[in-house]
């Protein structure tokens, strides 16, 4: 093999099954088939953390009958190779245990790991599907997966809760993006505040605008108890950011702000790009972390406010994600209360 193909075999295009010459994520199909190639490593997937727009839309499509979510997802597997959502073309990403030792990963067998790429362009097969906790979009599965050399992965600690740890490092690169933008007092707004990237972007925050003021705004009142039960805002703003002018003058109205430094959207359902601009600040920074984010949309709203926004996209690996994520658990007691209660006890 030359060295330009045995890098490109590190990156899963020697699974690709269609169409030729595209990286795994495009990819109609890929081939999760054994035994591993050169590079790869194997993991028994214990569980998925599905992306939470692709939870949504599988509950639309089933409404809550678990069974029909699980048959859902293996129908999936079984055609594609992988977990992408043909609706929402997003994935998720898996808890599980190496099946054997990876030397070049220092990884011995039995050790339990996160992917940190996306189930989008991750070979995968399953046996079946155990159980749907529609709470927590977490799926209870029998399978594997192939992690191919490029692929970055996380250690789990042994001191949080196996579904404390996965939804941590699914947004795990929320925070680490956020770490980039955000200043000692700086106006932060969250809408969507209170769902787990959420949270963990206002542990962030506290942390990096020091001095400054913290807004999480959701549609969800139960969503905002959690926040001030952690102590991670200043301000919870209950507003709906599909309707923008409504969302910018509750939060106004609440908080006195009418332009933030910097705004993150983590909301899973679509139509939020206009309250996101028009609570930023000219010259401000909008971070755009939902799979829901139509970027499009987003900078025709710029435009049509005659507004100068730096846009930036918050989705993707960030070196060092794994470890601040599960940092600012430790650090914050609240906001590991919070996961703890959501996500599950120790498994």
């Amino acid at each position: 093999m030359t060295r330009a193909a045995a890098a490109f075999a590190g990156l899963g295009v020697d699974r690709v099954l269609e169409p030729p010459g595209v990286l795994p994520q495009a990819a109609l199909r890929l081939d999760p088939g054994l035994p591993a190639r050169p590079g790869e490593l194997v993991v028994d997937c214990e569980r998925l953390q599905v992306d939470s727009v692709s939870f949504r839309q599988l509950r639309e499509e089933g409404g809550d009958d678990q069974a029909a979510i699980g048959r859902r997802i293996m129908a999936v597997v079984r055609e594609r190779g992988k977990l992408e959502n043909p609706s929402t073309g997003s994935g998720g990403v898996l808890i599980g245990r190496a099946r054997r030792a990876s030397r070049a990963r220092r990884i011995p067998r039995g050790t339990r790991i996160v992917s940190l790429v996306s189930l989008t362009l991750t070979p995968l097969h399953l046996e079946r599907v155990l159980e749907v906790h529609l709470a927590t979009h977490q799926v209870e599965v029998e399978g594997h997966a192939i992690l191919c050399r490029a692929f970055p992965i996380a250690v789990a600690p042994d001191d949080l809760p196996l579904g404390v740890t996965l939804a941590a490092l699914d947004v795990s690169s929320a925070p680490a993006q956020l770490a980039r933008l955000c200043r000692r007092g700086d106006r932060v707004v969250v809408l969507g505040g209170g769902g787990a990237s959420g949270l963990l972007c206002l542990a962030l925050a506290r942390e990096r605008a020091q001095g400054g003021t913290l807004v999480a705004v959701d549609r969800d009142p139960a969503m905002l108890d959690d926040v001030r039960r952690a102590g991670l805002a200043h301000h919870c703003v209950q507003a709906d950011a599909t309707r923008p002018i409504d969302c910018a003058r509750a939060v106004a109205r609440a908080t006195g702000i009418v332009e933030a430094d910097v705004v993150v959207n983590v909301v899973d359902v679509p139509g939020t790009e206009m309250a996101s601009v028009l609570l930023c600040r000219p010259r401000g920074t909008v971070m755009l972390f939902s799979m829901a984010t139509s970027f499009s949309d987003a900078a025709l709203s710029g435009d049509g406010l005659g507004r100068e926004t730096r846009m930036m996209v918050g989705i993707g690996y960030v070196e060092g994600q794994a470890a601040l994520a599960m940092r600012l658990l430790r650090r914050h007691a609240g906001l590991r209360e919070v996961f703890t209660r959501r996500y599950g006890a120790r498994h």
